[in-house]
């Protein structure tokens, strides 16, 4: 195997582990670490699409662990709607550049990590349109920017979601906007980079099944001596720096463009 070939699979690999590893240990990680760097590596629409796919694999497989402490009914709320807001992420993907991609990817990210760790005491907002609303928006979020997670912590803040039940339920939720997210992308024809170069998604799909179980049997055993707080303080610090080469590189390439 060529290196031309190689590098970028080792690259791959090791992100989907540390972001699988991340999210077995604090109940996300995956989109906030692997999207950046793949949409660097990558390009922003096969790079968000891989992503999506790895979801699709931590998501059902993390569910498997922590299938007692997910809370069903909160998913039966969020998870069909996240559909409806893959559809308009998914089309806007097949609309812009790569340049744009990667700007607002990369804002969408450091954005969510600003907010996140400044977000204030939120009022009490519970009840279905709640749900509604935040479902919605994390499906529109994962398709565009494989990142999902910061919307969700909002959600859980306003609903006072206890932190055991949002990390378990999540995985679920995952899967399903992965899955929706893949699948509206392909159907519209969003992601042109599918099929070219040396990467085939049949190949690399295999692959990425076979990193995330690696990962989550490294997170399994970290999570027992790792604190949630410290691995999400990772995950937020290697999505930030993503983040930004994310943001750099779609700058360059719309002032050059």
């Amino acid at each position: 195997m060529s290196l031309t070939v190689l590098t970028p699979l080792l690259v791959i690999a090791a992100a989907v582990l540390v972001g699988t590893v991340l999210q077995r240990v604090s109940g996300s990680g995956v989109g906030l670490v692997v999207a950046p760097v793949l949409s660097i590596l990558l390009g922003p629409g096969l790079g968000v699409l891989i992503t999506n796919m790895t979801t699709i694999v931590s998501g059902f497989l993390i569910m498997l662990a922590v299938w007692p402490r997910i809370d069903w009914a909160r998913y039966r709320v969020l998870g069909p709607v996240t559909v409806i807001g893959a559809i308009p992420g998914a089309w806007l993907v097949g609309q812009l550049s790569a340049g744009w991609l990667s700007i607002i990817l990369g804002a969408i990210v450091l954005c969510a990590l600003l907010f996140t760790v400044t977000l204030p005491q939120l009022p009490r907002w519970e009840g279905r349109t709640t749900g509604v609303v935040g479902g919605i928006l994390g499906g529109f979020f994962n398709t565009t920017s494989g990142v999902a997670a910061p919307v969700m912590v909002i959600y859980s803040r306003l609903s006072r979601w206890d932190q055991q039940g949002f990390a378990a339920t999540m995985q679920p939720l995952f899967m399903t906007m992965g899955i929706a997210s893949v699948v509206t992308k392909l159907l519209f024809g969003s992601v042109e980079e599918v099929g070219q170069g040396h990467l085939h998604l049949g190949l690399l799909f295999p692959g990425i099944v076979i990193t995330v179980l690696l990962g989550i049997l490294l997170g399994g055993r970290l999570a027992r001596i790792v604190p949630p707080a410290q691995a999400r303080a990772v995950a937020m610090v290697l999505a930030g720096l993503g983040a930004l080469g994310a943001l750099i590189r779609g700058t360059v390439q719309v002032v050059s463009g």
